[in-house]
């Protein structure tokens, strides 16, 4: 894609697929990547920030003898998931808007 994506929305993509279900790393870079192109390296860097602002908490579930790290979604992380939604389709919007060609000068 040529587009690139800035960290709030990636913070808020990243918001949205913990608020569908708790995943692990490994598994929310594999969704991430069905929609942007996007690393585990970029990715790890934006979930210890959302844990940080109390988004996110995380929990270790033992899988085969090891501990996976599991992300969960925060009343707090929902609430700010909301505006970003918002904010979202209020941007998308006002872009449809210019890449149509329907936006006019005012007057």
């Amino acid at each position: 894609m040529a587009f690139q994506i800035g960290s709030a929305l990636l913070d808020a993509c990243v918001l949205a697929v913990v608020d569908s279900r708790d995943v692990y790393g490994y598994e929310l870079t594999a969704q991430m990547k069905n929609v942007i192109d996007v690393s585990e390296s970029t990715l790890y860097p934006v979930l210890r920030r959302l844990q940080k602002e109390e988004y996110v908490l995380t929990y270790d579930s033992p899988i085969n003898g090891r501990n996976r790290r599991y992300y969960t979604i925060t009343a707090a992380g929902k609430q700010q998931l909301d505006i970003f939604r918002a904010d979202w389709e209020t941007y998308r919007s006002g872009i449809d808007r210019l890449l149509k060609g329907e936006v006019t000068e005012n007057a």
